[in-house]
């Protein structure tokens, strides 16, 4: 299990506006699902939105005009016989709110206000959605989430993200076609979540460690590399020749069992081995120590990975984040891993 308010803080690492002043207490508050959280968080980030002026965007119309706009489509003009109504068709941009972004938001916090969340909430969020007026609707079952973001539009980021959360991890289709927001985020969203906020928490709050997620490359005696798949880690920290590749892992298993035997995911396991082999070997001739750890999300079985192997002169570890405990202890847990290994590794 997961407590919904360290749900925020990883939401906090992953976005750093959300630890700015608009949301500053929000972490103090007691939420009673995720779908309330994030009924919060949009609350809050639409409102700072709106002080700031909804995006605006140039859209395409076409349409029979009197007065002439833009480009005249002759051709449409005559198909139509808009010229006998003394009109010709038009196409022209027009600067509206009227955008993608602004119909997922008005759709999810309209979704939002159907749903299990707080009556003040849902207060809120009404209030809001009546200054997208000039907005149209949008299905957030086939939206497209591939967004170009840039100077214009990048307070929309976080935004968009929690929209997608809601979207993607909360909303179920029942067996009569309807859909329902269901309490917790699946698994699938809340793996992704969890990658970014350890990539984000060391950034943060270890600036003494580089803390990235590249793409390892294959090292190749002959160079040949068709059809191999690409090698991105989770979490790379390093701090000169010391390296330690993180691979995080959500399941709602934490070791896999067979004939009564529970082991460490066998393709986890030569996942993150591949991953420091071929780090290693791009630090031939230079001194160094690379090490991988799988960082699982501790679930509610009885028996939870704590485990070091030694594999061909590397150090690798299976570990578990209990993200059901007071987010401080989590916050001591990801200190210790950085601490514990940089520090043994200090010779290098």
């Amino acid at each position: 299990m997961i407590r919904v308010q360290n749900i925020y803080h990883m939401l906090a690492y992953a976005f750093r506006v959300l630890h700015g002043r608009g949301y500053a207490d929000v972490a103090t508050e007691e939420f009673d699902n995720a779908a309330d959280l994030c009924a919060e968080i949009l609350a809050r980030g639409v409102g700072s939105q709106l002080k700031r002026g909804l995006g605006r965007e140039y859209v395409e119309h076409v349409e029979a005009l009197s007065s002439p706009r833009g480009k005249i489509e002759v051709s449409e003009s005559i198909k139509t016989r808009s010229i006998l109504r003394r009109q010709l068709v038009c196409c022209y941009d027009d600067l509206s709110v009227d955008t993608d972004m602004n119909r997922i938001l008005k759709a999810t916090m309209a979704l939002l206000v159907r749903s299990d969340v707080d009556k003040g909430r849902k207060r809120e969020l009404k209030r809001l959605l009546a200054y997208f007026a000039d907005v149209g609707d949008a299905d957030l079952a086939t939206v497209d989430w591939n967004m170009r973001y840039d100077r214009s539009n990048q307070t929309y980021r976080m935004l968009m993200n929690v929209c997608w959360l809601v979207a993607k991890g909360l909303l179920q289709t029942q067996e009569d076609g309807t859909t329902r927001l269901v309490d917790f985020l699946d698994d699938q969203r809340m793996s992704r979540l969890y990658e970014k906020f350890i990539l984000e928490y060391y950034r943060q709050e270890h600036p003494e460690l580089r803390a990235d997620a590249p793409y390892i490359p294959w090292v190749l005696d002959d160079g040949f590399s068709d059809m191999l798949p690409a090698m991105k880690s989770d979490v790379t920290l390093s701090r000169g020749g010391t390296v330690l590749v993180i691979d995080a892992k959500y399941y709602s298993h934490t070791l896999q069992q067979q004939f009564d035997k529970r082991t460490v995911h066998s393709a986890n396991l030569y996942q993150i081995f591949t991953y420091v082999k071929n780090r290693e070997a791009q630090l031939a001739g230079v001194p160094h120590e690379v090490s991988g750890m799988l960082l699982y999300a501790a679930t509610d079985e009885d028996v939870q990975p704590d485990c070091v192997y030694h594999m061909s002169g590397n150090k690798i570890s299976v570990r578990t984040l209990d993200l059901d405990l007071p987010f401080d202890e989590i916050r001591a847990q990801l200190d210790d891993i950085a601490q514990e290994h940089f520090k043994e590794a200090s010779h290098v």
